[in-house]
């Protein structure tokens, strides 16, 4: 474990609990590499990810961004196409950029699609679906509505879906933040979660919840 890791550790009690607004204060004040650090929010939830009915995947928007700048594509026809160059997506088009993603060339962060194209899109599946780029309803990133998506995007939109264990991991700002906007963003992230709950799930839903930045420790925080 290197120096920097240690005093961060030495800063704050492991073992305990913190408030969000603790907690967002400890990863901010323990975020001391030479660049801006990610934070990251870590929900561990009591689900069976077995069962297809017990899947969580939502999005929410921040609202105090997520300081970072998105990369949107869309695939679209006719007025759609130009709805979306209006409302400011990095790249539009249709069958150009399915053929670019089959031949390995993906220069996007979000991708979005009108419903439309979908059978086109289709064949890319695996490709853009391991890397969490597949648009989908549950998201909103399948839509005739791309104006709204996209500003949505850019004006700091985050979707997130538990892993194969149960847990969601997601962006929820940068450690430049002001500690009182990352509460504030991970408290919309959480309110988005409770709200996926699956109707099925029984007993804890929520287990444990934690702050990080990429160069930090982990501090454990409540929900409130």
């Amino acid at each position: 474990m290197g120096k920097r890791m240690e005093a961060a550790k030495k800063a704050y009690d492991k073992a305990k609990v913190y408030t969000l607004a603790e907690g967002a204060q400890i990863v901010k004040d323990n975020a001391k590499a030479k660049f801006d650090e990610t934070v990251e929010l870590h929900v561990s939830l009591g689900i069976d990810t077995r069962k297809a009915d017990q899947l969580v995947r939502a999005a929410v928007v921040l609202p105090n961004g997520t300081g970072k700048t998105k990369r949107i594509a869309v695939i679209a026809k006719g007025e759609h196409a130009q709805e979306a160059q209006k409302a400011g997506a990095d790249r539009v088009g249709a069958e150009d950029i399915v053929e670019e993603v089959l031949k390995g060339k993906i220069d996007f962060d979000v991708l979005i699609a009108t419903p439309d194209t979908m059978r086109d899109l289709a064949k890319a599946a695996k490709i853009l679906g391991p890397r969490g780029l597949m648009p989908t309803p549950k998201t909103g990133t399948v839509t005739f509505d791309v104006a709204n998506t996209i500003k949505d995007l850019k004006a700091g939109r985050v979707d997130f879906k538990a892993d194969a264990y149960g847990i969601v991991h997601t962006i929820i700002g940068k450690a430049s933040f002001d500690a009182a906007k990352l509460a504030e963003n991970a408290k919309a992230v959480m309110d988005a979660i409770l709200r996926a709950k699956p109707s099925t799930s029984k007993g804890i839903y929520v287990k444990s919840v934690s702050l990080s930045s990429t160069m930090g420790p982990g501090v454990f925080i409540t929900t409130k």
